[in-house]
């Protein structure tokens, strides 16, 4: 069989337990993709021998007939992700040969669930950018290119590895953080699926932290129906961290009926930005439309908190990574400047940070140190949490109203050249957030599908916002709109 590494995680879980093929091939089929993408920079830490020694014990797993879903199915793991014995950087310089002796739960998850690692994924450093312009490995690289241009264009941020990895089919699934919109927007970019969970359905425990109250881990597929088996082996209560929910996770593959017949979809009128490319707002009523034939009811809601998401976003999260980011000093791990003779430990710090942390860390810890210092934690950071309280009673009181999901678009635009917002302000790449940061500031769950291409051929995707812990509710509607969308266009290679 050719081309095993396009094959969805549902296409290769059947296949496996047919025996029409094994682990072990489709894990090589996956090694060779990466060996001739060097181009896309998305794999920076190779792990050829662990991903050949897990795809045997699949295979083993396999004819003993005990083979979970996700048995023998080769993927990536973003460098967020602590992964025991292997390099996880965060994708910055300050963690330069951090080899952690522990790892996170969500790929020990998937781990006993027989997934095979290929490597890590590029990303921004510590997550924080939407282009994955600020990685010490350099830049990931989209597959997809405009129609007659070369330009080379961003895969999104932060997970920009992780959708360039699935898009170019090096890998079948990727794992993904979402802290503003981390896993959905590049999703967006690269014509893939990508789900952000409810806060608290995967535990965080093992993932570098960004802004603790923000970041969660997900899922980033080829399909809908692989995002639900893979979140399933993702997900769970977790006692490691605190913020894990106690709840059962559901079969969320059993949940994808394809029924929504008398549901309802709520369009918000605030997410009709002034300046919104006529292409997405064409693609987002056309989005609709799919919906409504499928039997669903269309409603117009307003969340009126909306426009004050992106002032609350960059206050909050800034200011939880400067205490979280605290703790890379030099002492401990990763890097240490050297010191001059005299230089005491204060001068390490100072070195080591300057030297260690790239420029936009170093912006958003001082945004962060700032709103959180004494005379204006009130005034900011104070302010912002009463935003976030307000932001997430508008959806609150929309989901009680009836409403079983929410249609926005994913971006503002389909993706952007590398370097074409290098000496824009800062802000204009903050935007990239504008319909995905109030999903994280809400906890909610939110998944990207891709729904069309733009007019220079670049995939285009809509996003849905599903209601606390319904995932499952969620992934059928999302089912829906990819099934009406019928998105399979595919990125020419040229890498």
């Amino acid at each position: 069989m050719s081309g095993l590494n396009t094959l969805t995680i549902a296409a290769a879980r059947d296949a496996l337990r047919k025996g029409e093929i094994t682990s072990v091939e489709l894990t090589q089929a996956c090694l060779a993709a990466i060996e001739a993408a060097g181009a896309l920079n998305a794999f920076v830490h190779h792990t050829p021998e662990i991903a050949m020694d897990r795809a045997r014990a699949a295979d083993a797993r396999i004819a003993a007939g005990e083979a979970p879903a996700m048995c023998g199915v080769p993927v990536g793991i973003k460098d967020l992700f602590c992964t025991r014995g292997v390099p996880s950087q965060a994708a910055s310089r300050i963690l330069d040969g951090f080899r952690p002796e522990y790892e996170s739960t969500v790929t020990a998850q998937l781990l006993e669930a027989g997934a095979v690692m290929l490597g890590k994924l590029n990303m921004d450093e510590f997550a924080m950018g939407s282009s994955n312009e600020t990685s010490t490995y350099g830049n990931a690289v989209n597959p997809w290119r405009r129609a007659g241009d070369d330009t080379p264009l961003t895969p999104g941020g932060s997970s920009g590895g992780s959708a360039a990895a699935v898009a170019a089919d090096l890998c079948l699934a990727a794992t993904g953080t979402d802290t503003g919109g981390s896993i959905r927007q590049p999703a967006a970019f690269t014509g893939i699926v990508g789900l952000k969970p409810t806060y608290g359905r995967c535990s965080r425990w093992g993932i570098v932290a960004f802004a603790s109250s923000l970041d969660q881990a997900g899922p980033m597929t080829r399909t809908v129906r692989d995002a639900a088996i893979m979140l399933g082996a993702m997900a769970g209560p977790d006692p490691k961290d605190s913020t894990s929910a106690e709840i059962p996770v559901p079969d969320f593959e059993a949940a994808l009926t394809g029924d929504i017949r008398g549901k309802k979809i709520g369009i918000p009128r605030e997410y009709r930005m002034e300046g919104m490319p006529a292409e997405i707002e064409a693609l987002w009523h056309q989005g609709a439309a799919m919906l409504k034939d499928a039997g669903a009811e269309i409603v117009d809601i307003s969340l009126p908190h909306t426009k004050y998401a992106l002032p609350a976003y960059y206050v909050i999260a800034p200011a939880e990574a400067s205490s979280n980011l605290a703790r890379y000093d030099g002492v401990r791990y990763g890097h240490r400047a050297k010191l001059a003779q005299g230089d005491g430990i204060v001068e390490m710090y100072e070195k080591t940070r300057a030297e260690g942390f790239g420029k936009e860390v170093q912006r958003r810890v001082m945004i962060g140190t700032y709103v959180l210092s004494a005379g204006f934690y009130d005034a900011y950071y104070n302010r912002a949490r009463k935003v976030r309280a307000l932001i997430k009673r508008d959806f609150d009181e929309v989901f009680a109203q009836g409403i079983d999901a929410i249609l926005t678009p994913a971006t503002p635009s389909a993706a952007f050249g590398l370097g074409e917002m290098a000496d824009a302000d800062p802000v204009q790449m903050y935007l990239n957030d504008v319909f995905t940061v109030t999903v994280n500031l809400a906890g909610l769950p939110g998944i990207a599908v891709p729904a069309g291409l733009d007019k220079q051929g670049l995939p285009l995707g809509l996003q849905l916002i599903g209601k606390p812990w319904d995932e499952a509710g969620l992934l059928t509607h999302a089912h829906v709109l990819e099934q009406a969308a019928g998105f399979v266009s595919k990125p020419a290679k040229w890498w």
